[in-house]
């Protein structure tokens, strides 16, 4: 069953797909809101540019405009603490009354890492002293005591690949816990649909997450069945009817052809009767020729005709039906030239002799009804790829392009043209198409190099 695998390799490929995408979409937001959230993003920068911007005159230390806008914008205060005295000698006027003006050398290193009565602290080295810069509260979380154990860090993407390995195995995992009984009621109805065609009976339980989805198969499995039943009633009822009724029909038919025959030889009746029997005569063959094709294509049909295969040549076959035609054919009207090649003495198949003999006598009789005025019959036969061919054409009226395609691909009995007294390519054609499927091989219909009608068949060669 390939259709399960692949339907869970699809079911996990999406799986781990979205947890990749899941966690490099959070590593994403992550960074956007880390940076979103620093109104000034560099404030040690920004402590080393005041420490480098304030500059001592005559009347003390003065910072910069742009540097006092830019504090006085992020609402961040300043000090400058004298290293000599340690004391605070310059500040801006927003600094908190809370903020010492002294410090100790342990108060330095405490705001240096930390804060001044709440507010994070950054620090700028100026020449003779330091910058201290104080954020509002709650701007920046200060870590107060930034060491770490050195394997941890020398492991760190180790462990943090771990621990998404972890993380994405544990998904799967609830995964196909939580989709487990999704996939035990896939397999049965993929069973189902595949059985379907076949026109097999099929039933799932109706439970499940697909319980719907299963009471519908279960009712188109129903109507299928019924209508496979019913097909093959009508089948077994047409097939009792064609024989039937050319049982039936062969007993007053013999009766007619007799007594019409016996009117067409007695000389006692006049010409014009003796014609009219002519006429019965010669219709009540072709119904009687009718009857047996109908019931053979029938029997065909439905796989109720016994095939004998035998090895034989094909040539041998055709030569032997040819020679036949040419000796019924008294006035000359249709000749028939054997365009074999007379080096080729033998086309081995396996076949029935009887029904191959009937197919090609069909195509060279169909060729002599539908050219009343004569013409002229080809055939030929040939060995190519491992396949035997027998090609038999004519000069005759031949068929339009329309037609041509109608019989290659028409399901039903004939094709009838505009006369609708005459049958044209029908029920012989389909007997020649039925035979040679059923010794695996392949019928043609085509026009003629020759101008006329033109039909290919092909048999497997026996080796």
């Amino acid at each position: 069953m390939k259709s399960i695998p692949k339907l869970i390799r699809r079911f996990i490929g999406i799986l781990l797909l979205s947890s990749v995408l899941l966690i490099v979409l959070n590593f994403i937001l992550l960074a956007v809101y880390a940076s979103s959230q620093a109104p000034n993003a560099h404030p040690w920068k920004t402590a080393e540019e005041v420490a480098e911007n304030l500059h001592q005159d005559s009347k003390g230390y003065v910072l910069s405009d742009d540097i006092t806008l830019e504090l006085k914008n992020s609402d961040v205060w300043a000090i400058f603490i004298d290293n000599s005295i340690m004391q605070v000698v310059w500040q801006t006027d927003n600094l908190p009354e809370t903020v010492p003006m002294s410090y100790t050398i342990s108060d330095i290193a405490s705001l240096t890492r930390g804060y001044i009565d709440g507010y994070p602290t950054f620090t700028g080295e100026a020449e003779n002293g330091l910058v201290v810069l104080g954020y509002p509260k709650d701007s920046f979380w200060k870590h107060m005591w930034p060491s770490w154990d050195y394997q941890l860090i020398a492991n760190l993407p180790k462990t943090v690949l771990s621990v998404l390995v972890i993380n994405v195995t544990l998904i799967f995992i609830i995964y196909v816990i939580a989709n487990s009984k999704l996939l035990k009621s896939v397999k049965p109805i993929v069973n189902a649909l595949q059985a379907l065609p076949t026109e097999e009976p099929v039933y799932i339980k109706e439970k499940g997450l697909l319980s719907e989805l299963a009471m519908s198969i279960n009712k188109t499995s129903e109507i299928l069945q019924s209508q496979s039943r019913q097909l093959r009633r009508k089948e077994t009822a047409r097939a009792n009817w064609i024989a039937g009724v050319s049982h039936d029909i062969r007993t007053p038919l013999s009766m007619v052809m007799g007594y019409s025959g016996q009117l067409k030889e007695d000389i006692h009746l006049t010409d014009d009767v003796r014609q009219k029997a002519t006429v019965i005569v010669k219709q009540s063959e072709r119904m009687k020729n009718l009857i047996n094709d109908l019931n053979l294509a029938s029997k065909l049909e439905y796989n109720m005709q016994p095939i004998n295969p035998t090895r034989e040549n094909m040539i041998a076959i055709v030569r032997q039906v040819v020679v036949d035609f040419m000796n019924m054919d008294i006035d000359d009207k249709y000749p028939i030239e054997w365009e074999t090649n007379e080096a080729l003495m033998c086309c081995p198949i396996n076949a029935d002799k009887d029904l191959i003999k009937r197919a090609i006598s069909n195509l060279i009789q169909n060729s002599i009804n539908h050219n009343e005025r004569g013409c002229k019959i080809y055939v030929n036969v040939t060995i190519e790829n491992e396949e035997c061919s027998v090609v038999v054409s004519d000069n005759g009226v031949g068929a339009t392009n329309e037609q041509i395609t109608k019989l290659n691909n028409s399901p039903h009995y004939m094709v009838c043209d505009k006369n609708i007294t005459e049958q044209r390519h029908g029920l012989g054609l389909l007997i020649v198409k039925q035979i040679i499927a059923a010794h695996s091989g392949t019928t043609t219909i085509g026009h003629s190099s020759h101008g006329g009608f033109s039909v290919e068949l092909t048999l497997p060669v026996q080796k």
